[in-house]
């Protein structure tokens, strides 16, 4: 079943409890990402932290059309 945030938590359990055969304490415990890691799903990309939206910003900055009305 698919929470509120779209996460799979019986298969997630399913997962950490039974393929990891983590204790359930140390199963919540975890981050959703570190449970990542541990089932081999790094994130296929970094997050961006603002010095890269920083730069994608000044690569890419908005410009306003002239319209000329006004």
């Amino acid at each position: 079943m698919t929470g509120p945030r779209g996460m799979d938590w019986g298969a997630l359990m399913r997962a950490g409890l039974h393929g990891l055969r983590l204790p359930p304490d140390s199963f919540w415990a975890l981050t959703p990402a570190e449970l990542q890691i541990m089932l081999g799903r790094a994130a296929a990309q970094a997050p961006m932290l603002s010095d890269r939206l920083a730069a994608l910003m000044a690569a890419y900055p908005n410009q306003k059309e002239e319209t000329g009305d006004g």
